[in-house]
């Protein structure tokens, strides 16, 4: 015979509650027919661990219960290997003894003693569900097994208070497990909230996808997913968001402020997201309930690469909200300087160059204007000083690096434009400063009012003196 009793386990499971003292009982059983069994108990822990009976004697084919207690702890003692409670017994012809005497029995090893059984002790329960998520003792492959045990003493809605601190650590395995051990993926938080925007702000791909395939559904008027995934910049998020809750998405929806996706995006100053909001369908012009634009946020938030793909997706640019700001407005007003070329300065240049202001042309320069930003139609300063014929803004505007050759979005130069104009010193002045003949001809009309071998004449004259 190689053991004198049998547990009624393999693993004591102990459910652990924080800072409270915890137990868990488990039987012996003594297979003798005739023979009176000495039982001793101990633990690989004995600080942590206790056994309310350390010895103790079984009657034949009688079984005993006894209690693993463990002491008050504010976190579950997890130990690799497990702490484990060791069975040893020996055989008692006389039937009794005093609790000293099976001390000096267990304490003289020999062929007397068998060691009937180890026990592993498992601590179980959603805090040390919780404990090895938030310690990302999950992401430990030694551990994940300790993690799993753990939820065999969770009920479904503490299995389901686990799914987000799982989505916090970016677990996609744990939170595949909660999931297949019944935890509910379409539970709502008290402001009504769904999973999805709360994994969407935690940012992996896998356990979005996890959630969408469990069947988790949305609200979006609460949820307000694709907000969520602009406020990332997760251009995948919205695509497999629009994917899968088709139906249920309005891409034009405002939140509790009026703002859509693309306002969201241009707060964040993220241009990927405003431009794939643009590309299904989401207004750029849209207005919160301040009236305020995605361009008047990016504006006042300083964010110059925003402003940038707003000014060429919207047509808000001198849009004023109800505070009667405009987007360069709020840019002056937070100071964000930067912004001034590409929201201000360049329409000053534009006007200046009209109207042949050269102190106000120089003065705008030495800010900071860039000499050759180009408007809605592709136009600089010197297409609209060359199309106007102010031979003295066209001077200062190629002094200062203006490109004589830029083309706008008909592919006009601005000799073009004082071709078509019939301004000949205008001609004459960007010619002389390289600006290119070559594709005159092929604008059919564009020199109807100006005789092309004269110009040439005037410039060949002009170099010639």
């Amino acid at each position: 015979m190689d053991r004198l009793v049998k547990p009624d386990r393999n693993e004591v499971e102990v459910v652990f509650i924080k800072s409270q003292k915890c137990s868990s009982t488990f039987k012996l059983t003594n297979l003798m027919h005739t023979m009176t069994v000495a039982v001793s108990l101990t633990t690989t822990n004995p600080s942590i661990f206790s056994i309310n009976k350390p010895f103790s004697i079984i009657p034949p084919l009688s079984s005993s219960n006894y209690t693993l207690q463990l002491t008050h702890h504010h976190h579950p003692p997890l130990s690799d290997p497990p702490d484990a409670v060791t069975v040893r017994t020996a055989m008692l012809p006389v039937g009794k003894a005093h609790h000293d005497d099976l001390r000096r029995l267990f304490s003289k090893p020999g062929p007397h003693v068998f060691r009937d059984a180890v026990l592993t002790i498992s601590l179980v329960g959603p805090t040390v569900a919780e404990f090895l998520i938030t310690t990302h003792h999950t992401q430990i492959p030694e551990s994940f097994k300790l993690f799993t045990n753990s939820l065999s003493q969770c009920t479904k809605p503490q299995l389901t208070n686990l799914i987000k601190p799982a989505i916090e650590q970016r677990n996609v395995e744990t939170v595949a497990v909660l999931i297949k051990a019944g935890a509910n993926t379409n539970f709502r938080d008290s402001t009504g909230k769904s999973l999805i925007p709360y994994a969407i702000r935690h940012g992996n791909f896998d356990i979005l996808k996890l959630l969408v395939d469990s069947g988790t559904r949305i609200e979006n008027s609460v949820d307000l997913v694709l907000h969520e995934a602009a406020a990332m910049n997760r251009i995948d998020f919205m695509e497999l968001l629009l994917d899968s809750f088709h139906d249920e998405l309005d891409v034009n929806l405002g939140n509790h402020n009026g703002e859509t996706p693309i306002q969201v995006a241009a707060i964040h100053d993220h241009v990927e997201a405003i431009e794939f909001s643009v590309s299904i369908g989401v207004n750029p012009n849209a207005v919160d309930i301040n009236g305020s634009t995605a361009l008047h946020f990016a504006a006042s938030n300083g964010n110059l690469n925003a402003v940038e793909c707003l000014l060429e997706c919207s047509n808000v640019k001198y849009v004023k909200n109800r505070f009667g700001k405009t987007a360069f407005s709020l840019a002056e007003e937070n100071k964000h300087f930067h912004l001034a070329e590409t929201l201000r300065f360049g329409d000053l240049l534009f006007r200046a160059a009209r109207v042949d202001d050269v102190h106000a042309l120089k003065r705008l320069l030495g800010e900071g204007a860039w000499v050759n930003r180009r408007d809605q139609n592709g136009w600089t300063a010197l297409h609209w000083a060359a199309f106007k014929g102010r031979i003295k803004s066209v001077k200062v505007l190629v002094d200062h690096g203006a490109w004589v050759d830029a083309v706008d979005d008909a592919g006009y130069t601005p000799l073009h434009c004082a071709v078509e104009a019939g301004h000949l010193q205008v001609a004459i002045l960007l010619i002389g400063h390289g600006g290119s003949q070559v594709s005159l001809k092929s604008f059919q009309g564009v020199v109807a009012t100006l005789d092309l071998d004269s110009l040439e004449k005037h410039v060949t004259l002009r170099s010639s003196s």
